[in-house]
């Protein structure tokens, strides 16, 4: 029995060894409050290939913080991170319900992630699920709450976000959508956009699940009304005003055509091929819905 936990002390001492020199490795976020500089990182498509994504002003889908509507970033900060004006990168609270609830469920289920945590993880980290991955993003959340101001980490975000197959950031999101510019999304639009970030792939895609999506959206425009974001003539409003999906029935019918003009093709050439076609013409990866999140007090101030 001793034996036992001598060894245990020392495989948890050479993993703490592991994870300092780990955390000590972690690249510098000083970088990032250079808002001219420009970062390459790697994101993976809805088939599993990495691709080369910019985050910075070279990306000509880069949206600078002064041309997203003060909608747009309340609408995110209310649904997925309340406390972001108050915490100092972590939700102590939201980790302590995430290991409970981990714990009963026997996996990592729920990671209870600040946006400034997302922030770290889309840039710097991998998107696997184990301890030493959650201590560097904790770690990297901290350093930027001390290097950078709120909107700055804000602004980050919004341009690296997943919204769609391949389109990420609020830049390509609202011309992907809507076919404008961020500046001009509606209320009910940035809503609609922050809807979708618990799941694009699949629990809240608009092409799948619209209804979900402005059922959510809904919710969103709530908060915002609640925390006087939006006023309540404007809030009325906007929960009148539908969004315009022409374009988005419009990719559909088009992504439609494309598989039959290569099932027809293809069906030249053998009688098994269209059914191959049609079969990887469609193929998305399962997202599971994440909960939606609480709301708490936001502060009065507008975010820069």
């Amino acid at each position: 029995m001793k034996r036992f936990l001598w060894l245990a002390l020392g495989a948890v001492a050479v993993y703490a060894v592991y994870l300092a020199v780990s955390l000590y490795l972690m690249p510098p976020v000083a970088q990032l409050r250079d808002r001219k500089a420009n970062l390459v990182i790697q994101v993976k498509d809805w088939h599993g290939d990495y691709h080369p994504f910019v985050v910075g002003p070279q990306n000509r889908y880069w949206t600078p913080s002064a041309s997203i509507p003060a909608e747009m970033k309340w609408a995110v900060i209310l649904a997925e991170d309340a406390d972001f004006y108050r915490h100092e990168g972590i939700d102590v609270k939201a980790i302590k319900n995430a290991i409970k609830y981990d714990l009963e469920k026997k996996s990592f289920a729920r990671g209870a992630s600040t946006i400034t945590q997302q922030v770290a993880k889309n840039l710097f980290l991998s998107r696997e699920k184990t301890l030493t991955r959650k201590a560097k993003e904790i770690y990297l959340a901290k350093r930027m709450e001390q290097e950078l101001t709120k909107g700055r980490i804000i602004e980050l975000y919004l341009n690296v976000i997943e919204l769609g197959p391949m389109v990420h950031g609020i830049g390509h999101g609202a011309r992907y959508y809507f076919g404008k510019s961020p500046a001009s999304l509606s209320p009910r639009e940035c809503a609609f956009l922050a809807a979708m970030l618990p799941g694009p792939r699949l629990a809240y895609n608009p092409y799948k699940n619209l209804g979900k999506v402005l059922k959510r959206s809904n919710m969103i425009l709530r908060l915002l009304e609640a925390k006087g974001v939006l006023s309540a003539e404007e809030y009325r409003t906007a929960l009148a005003e539908t969004p315009n999906v022409g374009r988005m029935q419009k990719k559909v019918d088009e992504s439609i055509k494309r598989v039959e003009v290569l099932a027809n093709l293809s069906s030249a050439k053998g009688p098994a091929a269209p059914d191959r076609q049609e079969q990887g013409a469609d193929r998305e990866p399962a997202a599971e819905p994440a909960a939606e999140p609480a709301a708490a007090p936001a502060p009065a101030a507008p975010p820069p």
